[in-house]
């Protein structure tokens, strides 16, 4: 996500400008060798099979014969699930706020799936990514408010004929012990921080209708999965 959007709210272009800054200046090494099979600490171990596990479980409620379908990696990053979604044959939009990260996924693309996918440095809620039958949007609004991430979801459904499966940070005392911690740093210290959300209220705020697809745990990764329904 990371292109001008003159209508977002300005909350939720803030966020996006720090976590662009954060994911292209800051993190980009760090989140390449996570996303990959490199050696890792014990403690990025879990976050790595914390995310394999919800990655799995979100895609597990798209069709396993995606042939013909127009599918939408929101926040994309090295495009773990970008190749899934094209081995399984969907034509993929593939977009991330940050470029460095765009450029990671494209080089690890398998050649014979690149016609299938096309890669965007930008807003992932860019109008002119046009309609899609599906999206996909792992651990790219964590960063958000309710507010904000309800706006975010409307559009995105909007512009969705079919399923949008996304993640949440779960209000668990873990989550708003670091949160709490996170914000008594300086400003300029800062990285991106998760915001907490309960996962039922949440819904209430959401269009068509959400189905809870519970929680992935593995050490520091917690995560919880909704999809809304057209």
């Amino acid at each position: 996500m990371g292109g001008r959007l003159s209508s977002a709210p300005a909350g939720y272009e803030a966020t996006r400008a720090r976590v662009e800054t954060y994911f292209d200046q800051t993190a980009t090494q760090v989140w390449a060798r996570l996303t990959s099979d490199a050696p890792v600490s014990k403690i990025r171990q879990t976050v790595r099979a914390g995310r394999d596990a919800m990655r799995a479980r979100l895609l597990e409620r798209l069709p396993a014969d995606l042939a013909g379908a127009r599918v939408l990696d929101a926040g994309c990053g090295t495009g773990l699930a970008t190749a899934e979604l094209a081995v399984r044959g969907a034509e993929v939009v593939a977009v991330d706020i940050s470029p460095a990260l765009i450029e990671i996924a494209r080089d690890r693309l398998a050649p014979e799936l690149a016609a299938r996918v096309q890669f965007e440095a930008g807003d992932m809620l860019m109008p002119q990514l046009g309609r899609f039958d599906a999206v996909i949007a792992m651990d790219s609004l964590i960063y958000y408010d309710a507010t904000d991430i309800a706006s975010a979801l409307e559009r995105l459904a909007a512009r969705c004929d079919g399923p949008v499966v996304f993640t949440v940070p779960p209000r668990t005392p873990l989550l708003m012990a670091m949160w709490q911690a996170g914000r008594l740093f300086p400003r300029a210290d800062r990285s991106p921080t998760m915001v907490p959300q309960a996962p039922r209220r949440l819904a209430r705020r959401l269009p068509g209708k959400v189905t809870d697809l519970g929680r992935v745990t593995s050490g520091f990764y917690i995560s919880h999965a909704l999809e809304i329904a057209p």
